[in-house]
């Protein structure tokens, strides 16, 4: 078999070098034929010139370099759709998925596996951010349409036919998480320990989880609108309650004055929801617009890949720039 690693990258110059003869070593010992798919994102730190002299020394590295950033889902579609293993490893480049788990994803690749899944514990991560991911999983699994596992990412083992199946999902706003679950197949999940880089900040703001979150909520399931629905019901059928009082109260107790703070918190309240409302439509209506444009998901400016190695079976929705 020959295996395929893709290693999306995004400002990686410190580390990438390291990264590589990690990986190497690991791979070297699995005795198997392999490649190594970076795909730079953008990057502005010379992580390009990086991935140019590792391919220079070494035959098993390949790499594309997007026009501009355009995010590490349309990274992974792009090695996805370039890497021509039969199984394809997809990892980062931080060194915070440890190469040497390489050969226990193989080992259960060749027990029939498709996806051979590697799970972070939360050792060592701040008590507020394991409480909010563990309310957000709780969360998404009660609204999604697919199953997410907390402290399942990216780092996984994919058979050729699991990596087919995602690339025939060509929608543009990609949300993996839930790709990997919806596509199936035989799988088969194991735990690592959380490998933390005491030199190297995470990118991952509040404002990006929040995003990222928001993302996968909305993706796989159409559960809000309903949700607007009912309460939408719910609140007419209190103000239509609220009004019968209002008259049986008038006739037998006689006109009030109404009351001041009730009425502007009445109109407060409903106005706010109304603007969530419109905006959970709006996050809908925005996602169909993106998908009708037919845009790529990203654009290459350089590459030491020629398209004919790609499988015929792949039809990347992107061209490169001359």
């Amino acid at each position: 078999m020959r295996l395929s690693l893709v290693v999306p990258c995004y400002n990686e110059v410190e580390v990438v070098t390291r990264f590589h003869e990690a990986l190497s070593r690991e791979l070297v010992a699995t005795g198997r034929s392999y490649e190594i798919v970076y795909v730079d994102d953008g990057s502005t730190d010379g992580t390009l010139d990086e991935l140019v002299k590792l391919a220079a020394a070494d035959d098993a590295v390949r790499y594309l370099s997007f026009s501009r950033n355009f995010g590490k889902e349309a990274a992974m579609l792009a090695g996805l759709r370039y890497a021509g293993g039969d199984a394809v490893v997809i990892m980062d480049a931080d060194l915070q998925h440890p190469p040497e788990l390489i050969g226990r994803m193989l080992e259960q690749y060749e027990r029939g596996f498709d996806q051979v899944i590697a799970r972070r514990t939360r050792t060592g991560d701040p008590a507020t951010r394991t409480l909010f991911a563990r309310a957000y999983y709780w969360l998404i699994n009660r609204w999604a349409d697919v199953e997410l596992v907390d402290g399942v990412g990216d780092f996984r083992l994919l058979s050729r036919r699991a990596v087919d199946g995602l690339l025939e999902l060509g929608e543009y706003n990609r949300f993996s998480k839930g790709l990997f679950a919806w596509i199936g197949f035989e799988s088969i999940l194991f735990e690592y320990d959380n490998v933390k880089q005491p030199d190297r900040k995470s990118r991952w703001t509040f404002r990006r989880l929040l995003e990222y979150g928001l993302d996968g909520l909305l993706s796989f399931n159409n559960r809000p609108l309903r949700l607007a629905i009912y309460v939408g019901l719910l609140l007419t059928a209190v103000a239509a309650g609220y009004a019968v009082w209002v008259i049986v109260n008038a006739v037998l107790n006689g006109v009030q004055m109404p009351g001041y703070v009730t009425l502007i918190a009445a109109i407060t309240g409903l106005g706010g929801l109304q603007m969530v409302m419109l905006g959970v439509i709006g996050e809908y209506i925005g996602r169909i617009y993106y998908e009708t444009k037919h845009r790529p998901h990203y654009l290459l400016k350089q590459s030491n890949m020629d398209p004919i190695d790609r499988p015929a079976t792949q039809t990347p929705r992107s061209r490169q720039l001359p």
